[in-house]
C-alpha cells in the first residue's frame, strides 16, 4: 500500500527527532563537532521533501484563504510564495537565528502597515500564519533554536524603537493580558472580550496595537489570534526582568 506525502513526511520528522534525541543522548561522550556534522547530514537529505512540502501548503491554503477579488490579489500571492519560499530555505542551510526571525517578522509587520485594501490584513495574516508553521517544523528539526540573548550594552539600546515596538504596545493592561493570554494558546476575539472586558471597536484597537507591533497575528479574517515568537520572547523577557528585580 502506498503512503500519503503526508504520512512519508511525518515518519521522516520522527526519524530526524529520534537520531537527534540518540545524538543528543551520546554527545556527552563523543566528539560533538562529528555528531552536528552526521546530524546535518539527515537534515541535508531530508531539506528538499520538507521545503517541497511547505510551499505546496502554502499555494492551496492562499489559494483557499486569500480574498479572491482583490485587484492586487495575484501580485501578492506571487509576493508571499516567494516570502515562504526563501525562508523555507533555512531548512537547507540548517539553521535560523531569532535575529533572522525578527527580522522577518518586521518585514510581515510592515506589510500590514502599508495595506491599503479592506482585505490585506487578512491575507497577510494568512502568510504569517504560514511562516509560523515553518518555525513549528524548523524547531521539530533542530534548524531554529532559541539561545539565550547577549547581554547588551545600555548605550546601544535604541530608544524609539524600543518605545514604539515595545513600550507602547504594552503599556496598556488589557494588552498585556491579552499577550499574556495568546503566550499559553490561541484565542477567539469572544475570549479576548471576555478577558479583558472590552467589545467591539474598543477591543479592535487594542488588538491592532498588538498585531501592529509584530507581536500577534490573526490567523485569518474573523479567525484566531496567535502570539508570534517576538511575542513570545518579549514575554519571556518581562518574566525574567519581574524575576530579577524582585
Amino acid at each position: 500500500m502506498n503512503r500519503s506525502p503526508s504520512t512519508e513526511l511525518q515518519d521522516l520528522k520522527e526519524e530526524l527527532s529520534t537520531f537527534r534525541s540518540e545524538f543528543h543522548r551520546f554527545a556527552e561522550r563523543s566528539n560533538q563537532q562529528h555528531l552536528d556534522s552526521v546530524i546535518r547530514d539527515l537534515q541535508s537529505r531530508y531539506a528538499d521533501l520538507f521545503i517541497d512540502r511547505q510551499i505546496d501548503d502554502a499555494r492551496r491554503d492562499l489559494c483557499e484563504q486569500m480574498v479572491p477579488d482583490c485587484p492586487m490579489h495575484d501580485q501578492c500571492f506571487a509576493h508571499f510564495i516567494q516570502f515562504l519560499t526563501n525562508t523555507a530555505e533555512h531548512i537547507r542551510t540548517g539553521e535560523i537565528t531569532p535575529a533572522m526571525v525578527a527580522a522577518y517578522e518586521e518585514k510581515i509587520a510592515e506589510l500590514q502597515r502599508r495595506g491599503r485594501f479592506e482585505g490585506c490584513t487578512a491575507c497577510i495574516g494568512d502568510m504569517a500564519t504560514l511562516f509560523e508553521k515553518q518555525l513549528d517544523l524548523m524547531r521539530s528539526l533542530g534548524v531554529y533554536r532559541q539561545e539565550k540573548a547577549k547581554e547588551a550594552s545600555v548605550g546601544d539600546i535604541p530608544e524609539e524603537t524600543i518605545v514604539r515596538e515595545i513600550f507602547e504596545p504594552l503599556g496598556n493592561v488589557q494588552r498585556f493580558q491579552m499577550l499574556k493570554s495568546l503566550g499559553t494558546g490561541t484565542r477567539s476575539f469572544s475570549d479576548l472580550s471576555r478577558l479583558t472586558g472590552l467589545r467591539a471597536g474598543n477591543l479592535l484597537f487594542h488588538i491592532k496595537k498588538l498585531t501592529e507591533s509584530g507581536m500577534v497575528l490573526q490567523r485569518r479574517e474573523r479567525g484566531d489570534y496567535i502570539i508570534t515568537d517576538r511575542g513570545y520572547r518579549t514575554l519571556l523577557g518581562i518574566a525574567a526582568l519581574y524575576e530579577s528585580l524582585r
